[in-house]
């Protein structure tokens, strides 16, 4: 098998990493599009009008949905139009302030969730019918990229423990495996690569049962942006980004471990379970410190665990932290 080599679309100073070549296939994937060094702020040359348009059609929550604050923040919130126009999503474009340019065609509504393997509730399900069976809230969450950028956002969604209550997982269900949709007429960047997509992710189904995990519907007020995964993404905000599968089509409960699409990429690079872990580097840059978006120069050291070790740790009790999982 052909590990995949893709190119970011993030630039660090080459103390702290070395850029990432050729990342995806054994034909080169698109190239994402590299940011000058020297400037500071990401999207210092683009226009705030102009971003304003990742916003058009997204539309308001007609009744704000009640903050938990058990989930509180040691940072400020990143600005809505950072956040829904630096992103990754490969499907669309590896460049990451262009996503949003790139999802006009992808249709979201109305939008099914296929629930499978281990569980009762088998079967194709609208997503608005299922909403309106679970309960939905606001969470302030950091949220850490293995590129070693950062944000905090104010997610929406339904806590993943009241989902797996609604699907009633099976005594021998051991992971959950989240798939994202794969639509090459809809999404630009799929054409011709249809050996890797749709995108896979999974989780041990007691870290989906975390009271962390959430399956979001929105942020900021809003319902999803297509950019930032609509209708439905999981957020896990102790693990690195990538394992927050985007505009989810299916969920499965299973008893043996999944293979995941970043693991499979470049099992060297990426582990199943992808904990945010300062002491254990990228094989090409240090992990030690984050920058927040949009400053690229705004450095924090990296906490384990993303700042969440007192909720999770347990999980991994045992484990040797020091290793690429």
């Amino acid at each position: 098998m052909n590990r995949i080599h893709i190119a970011p679309a993030w630039a660090l100073n080459e103390s702290e990493a070395t850029p990432e070549a050729n990342f995806m296939h054994r034909r080169a994937f698109l190239r994402g599009m590299g940011y000058a060094a020297g400037g500071a702020l990401l999207f210092s040359g683009v226009a705030c009008a102009d971003r304003e348009k990742a916003l058009a059609g997204v539309k308001k929550y007609g009744r704000p949905f009640k903050r938990n604050e058990k989930f509180k923040l040691d940072r400020p919130l990143s600005k809505e139009l950072d956040t829904v126009t630096f992103n990754n999503f490969y499907e669309f474009t590896t460049v990451k302030d262009k996503v949003w340019q790139h999802v006009g065609k992808f249709k979201t509504q109305p939008w099914e969730i296929e629930i499978g393997g281990l569980c009762k509730k088998n079967g194709k399900f609208d997503l608005d019918a299922i909403l309106k069976k679970l309960p939905q809230e606001e969470r302030l969450y950091r949220f850490r990229c293995v590129e070693t950028w950062a944000m905090a956002v104010p997610w929406i969604g339904v806590p993943m423990r009241e989902f797996i209550k609604w699907a009633e997982p099976t005594g021998k269900a051991k992971y959950v495996r989240f798939e994202s949709a794969w639509r090459p007429k809809e999404m630009p960047a799929l054409n011709g690569w249809t050996d890797r997509f749709p995108y896979h992710e999974a989780l041990r189904l007691d870290e989906a049962n975390s009271e962390l995990t959430l399956l979001a519907t929105g942020l900021y007020g809003r319902e999803m942006p297509k950019q930032n995964g609509a209708p439905l993404r999981l957020v896990v905000p102790w693990k690195y980004g990538y394992k927050s599968a985007k505009s989810i089509v299916k969920i499965s409960f299973v008893e043996k471990q999944p293979q995941t699409f970043w693991n499979m990429a470049n099992p060297a690079e990426y582990g199943f379970f992808s904990n945010v872990n300062p002491k254990v580097p990228h094989p090409r840059w240090s992990q030690a410190r984050e920058w927040m978006i949009p400053d690229k120069f705004s450095f924090r050291d990296t906490l384990i665990f993303n700042g969440y070790g007192k909720q999770v740790a347990a999980l991994y009790k045992g484990m040797d932290l020091k290793k690429n999982h």
